[in-house]
């Protein structure tokens, strides 16, 4: 109980107009925690190390889970759940078959009570993949398909639409199922690994790609995020996913320059831990795991 006293007594809430993002961290106690938000909008960009996952928590207590790391993730991802009092995912999404974004979802599904599961029409012959639909299967889950055009029926008050897959790529990274979260006047959307073929044909559908924020495609590859798609979304803030000392040299630089120059404020889980973005539906407030290095 101390400890959740001295957590208290330490945070003040910074809504974003400008200001600093509010950093969640308790010197006192050598550790850091996001609490959850009950009552308005809250997406975790969940500190996964070189992967992605993100946790929706809606105003009414609804959950959804839009990928959960790699293979050696399982238990972080257990414990993240633990941590926001999930014991039943309402809506979960796996991207793509790539084992950084869904090498965590067999656990979570193995543990957890899972209403509805969505996830594009491309298969993989990994281990990590049969493992996945080994975990759906054992739970009688019926996989539905995540492609353009769907709404998502999670909670009266936020809209969720897929707007990609808008067509069929052999690339697996551009079938990523892109989610477009509304809340009153705020946005987010949420790309997973969609490179610039699949960025170009949502802005030929004619969708609104426009976002308060943008979780940043492909961990802040070069690959994704072009200056044309940018220009589209004109996102206020910018969440990137991605671990400290990667192989892959995410973020590039150029990602960042672009970020930068289209106003953008970036925030990254390598440098800050999770980051938690909290909408009343007007404002939106992000909080962060630990300060930036």
């Amino acid at each position: 109980m101390a400890q959740w006293k001295v957590w208290i007594m330490g945070l003040v809430l910074v809504v974003l107009s400008g200001c600093s993002p509010l950093t969640v961290h308790n010197e006192s106690v050598g550790s850091t925690t996001i609490l959850r938000a009950d009552g308005k909008l809250q997406v975790l960009f969940l500190d996964v190390g070189q992967g992605a996952s993100q946790l929706l928590i809606s105003p009414s207590g609804k959950t959804m889970l839009i990928d959960a790391g790699n293979n050696d993730k399982e238990q972080v991802m257990l414990d993240y759940l633990k941590q926001y009092q999930i014991t039943k995912l309402d809506i979960v999404i796996g991207t793509h078959p790539d084992a950084d974004h869904i090498g965590g979802l067999d656990k979570v599904i193995d543990q957890t009570i899972v209403d509805k599961i969505y996830m594009p029409k491309i298969s993989s012959n990994t281990r990590t993949f049969e493992s996945l639909l080994e975990s759906i299967s054992n739970k009688k889950l019926k996989v539905q398909t995540a492609k353009a055009g769907l709404t998502l029926d999670w909670d009266k008050e936020v809209q969720v639409e897929m707007i990609a897959p808008a067509a069929v790529y052999d690339n697996a990274n551009n079938m990523s199922a892109v989610v477009k979260i509304t809340y009153g006047t705020t946005t987010l959307l949420l790309t997973g690994d969609a490179e610039a073929a699949s960025e170009k044909d949502m802005i030929k559908s004619g969708v609104d790609l426009s976002s308060t924020v943008l979780g940043v495609g492909h961990h802040g590859s070069k690959s994704s995020t072009s200056l044309t798609f940018l220009n589209k979304v004109k996102p206020q803030y910018a969440i990137i996913q991605s671990g400290k000392d990667n192989n892959y040299g995410h973020p590039d630089k150029t990602i960042l320059s672009r970020l930068k120059k289209a106003g953008a404020s970036v925030y990254r889980n390598d440098l800050q831990g999770t980051v938690s973005v909290i909408s009343d539906g007007k404002n939106v407030t992000i909080a962060t795991e630990r300060k930036e290095k």
